[in-house]
């Protein structure tokens, strides 16, 4: 072997060796986010005029002081990671600010401004979502067809938000949070009117709390929404009468309306189940010549032009979902789905650089 193939091969193994341990170590970024947002640190920052020193910090906050130098390096770490930014010249103490992501973390601001702080409450949580994934060889090993939630905990996932009130509660929170972002940028940016326009009636299905439909509603007061989810959910569901609630089973029945909307919700689902929700939807809407469609929000593997964060972001999801049996979808497998339940026709529409409108006509 020549002196510059060992020396290229000596740069794999040095390059190869730290990537080991970075992957290795990326639990602690979640983890370290989650801690973060539990101690209201990018509430601390914002409500110091969005620059903070760790001092700052730990008054606003309430950390014991004695914690000091172990919260400067929580902070560094989540600066590097991006969540944060930092000022920081001739050795002086770190001023830290705000990011676009640190940003949508503040939960102190007034009602039009966004607060995500409660979505890494469930995709990050340590009892339910991180530990599941300590199974994984496991699941891959076993020969039965039980979910690799059930093999990690002994139940299925969704019984959770029937037994388990903190995580009821912090699902719809998320689903809420998300959906508040979701549904401005949907209906501001990407056109709302093309989207539902002409429509006289929608059920959200799997809608939670209601937050997407209540803005459809409140954008478009001319359609009538309504929300379809299961009974745990509907009964703590706040109610100002823009939306009706309804308890029921997806599997079961599908209220009739023109348009049935479905925001991640077949992701948590395989394809045979996917076929069976789109066949209730495509009997609960009319014709397409009626104005009748379903419109869903998920994630389209693949499609359109992403930067390694957003495929990242989209490849890492699938994985997530892998937990109830689900998967994300590439434009072929969603074709191959809605060609199976009977549907003739869709659109795609790329929103939020990772996630898809996907408009399906009978």
């Amino acid at each position: 072997m020549s002196s510059a193939q060992e020396e290229v091969s000596t740069q794999n193994l040095h390059r190869g060796y730290v990537e080991i341990w970075h992957h290795s170590l990326l639990h602690i970024k979640s983890t370290g986010l989650l801690c973060a947002i539990g101690l209201g640190i990018p509430t601390a920052i914002q409500r110091c005029g969005g620059a903070a020193t760790i001092s700052d910090i730990i008054t606003e906050t309430g950390v014991d002081p004695a914690k000091l130098s172990y919260l400067r390096r929580l902070m560094r770490m989540l600066t590097i990671s991006g969540i944060f930014a930092t000022d920081q010249h001739d050795g002086s103490e770190p001023i830290y600010k705000l990011t676009s992501a640190s940003r949508i973390l503040v939960n102190d601001r007034d009602s039009t401004s966004y607060d995500l702080s409660s979505l890494p409450s469930i995709l990050a949580r340590p009892s339910t979502a991180i530990s599941t994934f300590f199974c994984l060889e496991t699941w891959f090993r076993d020969a039965s067809a039980t979910t690799l939630f059930e093999t990690a905990h002994g139940v299925p996932g969704w019984s959770l938000t029937k037994n388990d009130a903190s995580y009821n509660k912090d699902m719809n929170d998320s689903f809420a949070a998300d959906s508040s972002i979701f549904m401005d940028v949907m209906l501001k940016e990407v056109g709302g009117t093309d989207i539902f326009g002409g429509l006289r009636s929608l059920v959200d299905v799997g809608g939670g709390h209601g937050g997407a439909a209540k803005a459809i509603a409140r954008a478009f007061p001319d359609i009538k929404c309504s929300v379809l989810d299961l009974e745990q959910v509907i009964s703590q569901a706040p109610s100002d009468g823009t939306v009706q609630f309804i308890s029921g089973d997806m599997f079961e029945s599908i209220p009739p309306a023109d348009a049935v909307f479905l925001k991640l919700v077949l992701d948590s689902l395989g394809d045979d189940d996917c076929v069976k929700i789109l066949r209730r939807c495509k009997t609960a809407i009319p014709t397409r010549d009626a104005g009748g469609k379903v419109i869903i929000v998920n994630f389209v593997l693949g499609h359109g032009e992403q930067d390694k964060i957003v495929l990242e972001t989209q490849v890492l999801f699938d994985v997530s979902v892998i937990r109830y049996g689900g998967a994300e979808r590439e434009e072929h497998e969603w074709k191959k789905i809605f060609l199976e339940a009977g549907f003739n026709d869709y659109k795609i529409t790329p929103i939020l650089g990772f996630l898809s409108i996907i408009e399906v006509f009978p």
